[in-house]
């Protein structure tokens, strides 16, 4: 099969972590051509040409790019005739981006506006004119616009203008052919993440019925709601662009042929946003270090170690508050806090908060270590006290040490950790500290848990299990993918069904010496009549 696997590189804000999970998958799949579409970052942060996600080479037959997130791509504006057209276009995504009650209306602008880029190229131009902008302010001022988050300034106006033409810049990517490097030569569109990344997939359905998968390691929406909290904008602004990520992810979750998050709480976050739990699948996210050793020997002080960001959703503090407790019962004990502040002046705050616990000489931040297995082997117990736990891999990169585990009770914990460590009510320095000691006044359990917890994080976190799963998920959607995806019946009145052209016809010889390559005879596009060539159609089954 031919995948083509969309995914972003660096933007300015809410980045994703994990290239490396593309060139992986890749790599287990070798019995399918992988092509990796960037939507990448400023000069310098994107992935470079010619190699993989994360510097890695010849895992993919290809590599394309488009810039985003910088200065507007080069070329001219549309025609005057054409000019109406992209205002009428624009106007009705815009309306559905500030009118609650016209939300629908947001799918169909979107691919107009899709349909007109690929006809002229002059989308990004357009989009920052002064009419685009005079359509936005507007759509915005009108009655009856949405306004909770404040009245829109003219400088609220401009800056969401230059904001929305990155977000639907790939809309006017050249991949949307289907000769070499186009989306309607795959078979499968992949797209790793939700947001902008998910445009082309949502482009390459609607022109070739391309149908596409799509894998969330960690909500590109929740990230966004998170990430807009930091972002140098009125609030206005904010409320705008969130909008659009919002309808953009409800109509990405609409069109997909399969979602894949990597937790049973992800999954219920794509519920809420309107995902159908028909279509969707939990694919745990596989890392390469379930082949790293277990830690070996414990400490000869009895050391707690707590690892992440320092900033106030870690909550460090619950863990400094509840060693305070520790010290009380077992003297010896000794924290080691391992991260770097992701919290202006947080380190600080710690600090302080260790010496007015009187924790000074027992607690060492030891900012960021060499490597997680350093930091695991450094520890008798480990411990996570986030307000909420969404990132699975961190979790589990600690029980494939062979330590037990301690976490607070909130998102994934319950998932990853499960009966082989203990969880405790977050925010609750009396629970934590009295799970710990438990711990450590007890060998014989800190061996039994730790064993356990390292067997169940090898058995749902390898990569092999995420290669099988994609490997059947490529097929079903092939599987069961109409070939001509509009539906309509053939010449003869039967409906057309999955597998009704043999597989020769799309070969460059084609059948009956016909000589149809792929690049020549695009599936049909929905609505779009199809040419009738019964010769080229196989006796349906």
């Amino acid at each position: 099969m031919r995948i083509a696997l969309l995914t972003e590189g660096a933007r300015p804000y809410a980045q994703r972590g994990g290239p490396g999970w593309s060139a992986r998958l890749a790599e287990g799949l070798r019995e399918h051509e992988f092509e990796l579409y960037v939507l990448a970052g400023p000069a310098g942060r994107g992935t470079a040409a010619g190699e993989g996600p994360g510097g890695v080479q010849g895992r993919f037959d290809a590599v394309h790019e488009l810039p985003m997130w910088g200065v507007r791509p080069a070329g001219r504006g549309p025609a005057a005739l054409r000019r109406r057209q992209y205002l009428r276009a624009y106007e009705q995504l815009v309306r559905a981006l500030v009118m609650p009650r016209e939300r629908g209306s947001f799918g169909p602008g979107l691919h107009r506006l899709a349909e007109l880029a690929r006809a002229d190229g002059a989308l990004p131009a357009f989009l920052a004119s002064g009419r685009a902008q005079r359509v936005l302010e507007r759509a915005w001022r009108s009655p009856g616009a949405d306004t909770a988050a404040g009245q829109p300034m003219v400088r609220d106006v401009l800056v969401a203008a230059d904001l929305l033409e990155q977000c639907l810049r790939p809309l006017s990517a050249p991949w949307y052919g289907t000769g070499p490097g186009g989306l309607g030569a795959a078979d499968v569109c992949h797209v790793i993440g939700t947001g902008p990344a998910a445009l082309p997939a949502l482009v390459a359905k609607q022109l070739h019925g391309v149908p596409f998968v799509v894998t969330e390691h960690g909500l590109h929406l929740r990230e966004q709601y998170a990430g807009y909290r930091e972002a140098p904008y009125r609030w206005p602004v904010r409320a705008l662009l969130l909008t659009f990520f919002r309808l953009l992810t409800e109509e990405t979750y609409r069109q997909a042929a399969l979602l894949t998050p990597g937790s049973a709480h992800d999954q219920q976050w794509q519920r809420r946003v309107g995902a159908d739990p028909a279509r969707t699948r939990v694919v745990h996210e596989g890392t390469p270090a379930v082949a790293r050793p277990a830690a070996g020997p414990e400490p000869e002080a009895p050391t707690v170690v707590w690892a992440g960001p320092l900033e106030p959703g870690r909550d460090p503090a619950l863990m400094l508050h509840a060693f305070a407790r520790i010290r009380a019962e077992l003297p010896t004990a000794r924290l080691l806090v391992h991260g770097e502040e992701a919290a202006p002046g947080y380190l600080a705050h710690c600090e302080a908060l260790a010496g007015r616990l009187g924790l000074t000489g027992s607690v060492e931040f030891a900012g960021r270590p060499g490597s997680a297995g350093e930091a695991w082997r450094s520890g008798t117990v480990l411990v996570f006290t986030a307000l909420v736990q969404r990132a699975p891999l961190l979790l589990a990169d600690a029980m494939l040490s062979g330590r037990a585990v301690v976490s607070t009770d909130t998102g994934v914990a319950r998932e990853v950790v499960g009966p082989t460590g203990l969880l405790v009510p977050p925010r609750d320095p009396q629970a934590l500290a009295g799970a710990c000691l438990a711990l450590l006044g007890d060998e014989e359990r800190r061996s039994r848990l730790g064993l356990a917890g390292r067997l169940r994080a090898q058995e749902r976190f390898a990569v092999e299990p995420v290669v099988t799963a994609f490997r059947d998920i490529y097929l079903e959607l092939v599987s069961n993918w109409p070939a001509y995806p509009d539906g309509r019946s053939g010449a003869s009145g039967q409906r057309l069904r999955p597998f009704a052209r043999p597989a020769e016809y799309w070969m460059a010889a084609g059948p009956a010496g016909t000589g149809r390559a792929v690049a020549e005879e695009p599936r049909t596009s929905a609505g779009a009549e199809p040419e009738a060539k019964p010769e080229a159609l196989a006796e349906v089954v």
